[in-house]
């Protein structure tokens, strides 16, 4: 144990530097940075898929599943996306130094609220390596250090990955230990990551409810949890029928082993005799099991054979990440946001209605971080929300909510200016 101690809190005292001095630092050489990143990643595609090889051969040998394997694999046209990716967050506006509010008392001096970065920024992620590329651009881009703890799922791909960022951006002028990587300590080196108080600022995981629990039986360190997704897609009574077959099949069928992927679809009386049998039949056709509610089966009928299996109590409360949805019926979307208030994990829910006192008794009722109407639960991501990237979707309400990007990566400080004011 000390030596995993000893290792992790001298990274995390050279990131602590290293922010210090990034607090500092221009846009200008900041974005410079970034493009250093892009076209590093460009440059070195090919040792980066060497690395993603062994951990996929691992992977395989493992036998971790195909959610977890799409999760790590990396292609020429992934790594050619995560470089985009970083040159749209060199395209965003730089968030330090941004005047949130500002004012004059009637004593004369000027208050400004600005935007800060945290400073120390620890990521602790699951197989997924291009986490460690879109967490450190964002990190830098607000100015904080990063400290990234990937999982060993996917060892190899990010010691290269991270490798390079450090590189790049240290060439591009930013301070040494802006960009680490701790590996090797297990458990253990979790923990230790969680304790270190004096210089890591915040933690976020990212990953599954083990990593979450873990985190929670150590942490000192304030966290922010970029937690699971239980969605919903609620079809209700004036739900254009078309639409509301391609949004479920979107959103459970894109990329299924992904937090903003459906995982619960319910369906209003009013329409599910209609529905129900036309969207069984496109599951299944997709290659989606299903697990479903005696009235899903009923309306379904026998030309559904055996292909609904009967809904659990625990279905309900299953964040999948496979080929796998659980449907019920409702008998409104009182009923529907009740089972959502109930079973969903404040990510991302969806309706598909045409009524706007229904869609908006939705957004108000339901309790989540992204609320759709007419649109698919996949949207939830900080690219397409604009944001460039994120480091995950926060459930939580403070101090950020839905993607973390870069303005979730600061904090302010409130700056007053005076002329020889004292108080009386």
């Amino acid at each position: 144990m000390a030596t995993v101690t000893s290792q992790v809190a001298d990274i995390c005292r050279s990131a602590k530097r290293a922010a210090r001095a990034l607090a500092r630092v221009d846009t200008a050489t900041k974005d410079a940075a970034l493009e250093a990143i892009a076209a590093a990643l460009q440059e070195r595609t090919e040792e980066i898929l060497e690395a993603n090889a062994r951990d996929m051969h691992a992977g395989r040998d493992a036998e971790i599943g195909d959610a977890l394997l799409d999760r790590l694999r990396l292609d020429e046209a992934r790594i050619e996306g995560i470089a985009k990716a970083v040159r749209q967050i060199v395209a965003l506006g730089d968030p330090v130094g941004e005047v949130i509010d500002g004012h004059r008392l009637s004593n004369g001096l000027d208050v400004r609220k600005v935007r800060v970065p945290l400073g120390v920024v620890a990521v602790v992620y699951e197989a997924r390596p291009n986490v460690t590329i879109d967490a450190a651009a964002l990190c830098l881009k607000s100015g904080n250090a990063i400290v990234l703890r990937g999982s060993s799922s996917a060892m190899h791909s990010n010691a290269a990955l991270a490798q390079i960022a450090a590189e790049a951006a240290v060439s591009a002028g930013l301070p040494q230990g802006c960009v680490s990587l701790v590996a090797g300590g297990g458990r253990e080196e979790l923990a230790e990551l969680a304790t270190q108080i004096q210089t890591v600022d915040l933690i976020i995981p990212r990953g599954g409810e083990g990593l979450k629990a873990a985190l929670k039986d150590v942490a000192k360190v304030p966290v922010i949890y970029a937690a699971s997704g239980n969605c919903h897609v609620y079809v209700d009574a004036s739900a254009d029928v078309d639409q509301a077959e391609a949004i479920v099949i979107n959103a459970k069928v894109q990329r299924p082993g992904v937090c903003n992927a459906a995982e619960t679809l319910l369906v209003h009386e009013a329409v599910a005799a209609e529905f129900v049998p036309r969207i069984v039949r496109s599951l299944r056709a997709a290659g989606v099991r299903l697990r479903a509610d005696e009235r899903t089966v009923a309306i379904a009928g026998p030309q559904a054979g055996d292909a609904l299996e009967e809904v659990t109590e625990e279905d309900w409360e299953t964040e999948y990440l496979d080929l796998t949805i659980a449907i019920g019926v409702v008998d409104s979307a009182e009923d529907a946001i009740e089972h959502i208030g109930r079973y969903g994990s404040g990510h991302s829910e969806a309706i598909v209605t045409r009524d706007t006192a229904v869609a908006r008794a939705f957004q108000l009722g339901v309790d989540a971080a992204c609320v759709y109407v007419n649109a698919s639960t996949r949207f939830t991501d900080g690219g397409e929300f604009g944001m460039g990237a994120e480091i995950g979707n926060s459930t939580q309400k403070l101090h950020a909510r839905g993607p973390i990007g870069l303005r979730e990566l600061c904090t302010f400080k409130y700056l007053i200016e005076g002329d020889g004011h004292i108080r009386g």
